[in-house]
């Protein structure tokens, strides 16, 4: 029997006064991935976000558990230290701090100990040979000058160094080339194993074809309306979210 690693039971959300997540349950265990999709404007990242305590969201009702933890009071950097890594849509350009330095304070802070030296410099060489990033990529300002693809890949870079249980990648795809997608869909398998999960946001498909997809939940109206496998997803890039939609207003 697989262990849970995250469970969502009956959240809701709101920003400001508009509620966002109307209900949202869902469970993942450890070794599986999961796949969000939904239209425009269904709650995907503010799932993402209020998953992570960020503070312009406000929980208004359910529990979020971490290995059956509550992690619903903890703030973004605690839940962070506790396992759970988001890449971003927009990732952050930072002057002045270099790719390898960055990753080595954000291992120290996640880890609660300095990562040796040694170590270190041999995993990041290792990872960053296998997404394809350039040696030189370590020493740079962190995004800056950096392509889309560029951000997106070491958003995934981020991941393989830091090794966290549960990672939740929201559209890390999108805007990406196919070479970069399939280093991207590269990186999310290296990553994976019995003890984590990754939890996938995306509009589109290409991402998934080189991942095995336990579930594809599709997130209408704040809450998931749909679970089954990989096959959903098929069919939402073929027909659309509008069956979805009409059977949640029919709901």
């Amino acid at each position: 029997m697989k262990s849970k690693l995250l469970e969502i039971k009956d959240l809701y959300a709101s920003v400001g006064k508009k509620e966002i997540l109307k209900g949202l349950n869902l469970t993942v265990n450890k070794g599986e991935v999961h796949v969000i999709m939904g239209p425009n404007g269904a709650g995907k990242s503010t799932f993402a976000n209020v998953i992570l305590n960020n503070p312009v969201y406000t929980k208004t009702r359910g529990v979020i558990k971490l290995e059956g933890e509550n992690i619903n009071d903890l703030k973004t950097d605690e839940i962070a230290r506790k396992g759970i890594f988001m890449s971003f849509q927009s990732p952050e350009e930072i002057p002045g701090i270099t790719v390898a330095n960055f990753l080595k304070y954000a291992k120290a802070k996640s880890s609660n100990e300095t990562p040796k030296a040694v170590r270190f410099k041999i995993d990041l060489e290792k990872n960053m040979k296998a997404l394809n990033i350039k040696e030189e990529y370590a020493k740079r300002s962190l995004n800056v000058g950096f392509s889309g693809g560029e951000k997106k890949k070491n958003e995934i870079l981020q991941m393989l160094m830091l090794n966290p249980k549960l990672a939740i990648l929201d559209e890390t795809d999108s805007g990406l080339d196919v070479d970069a997608i399939k280093t991207v869909s590269k990186g999310i398998k290296l990553f994976l194993n019995d003890n984590n999960a990754v939890v996938i946001i995306t509009h589109g498909t290409k991402i998934l074809k080189e991942l095995n997809v336990d579930f594809v939940h599709v997130l209408v109206d704040g809450k998931i309306i749909k679970t089954s496998t990989g096959e959903l997803a098929k069919n939402i890039e073929e027909n659309g979210y509008e069956e979805y939609k009409k059977n949640e207003v029919n709901s």
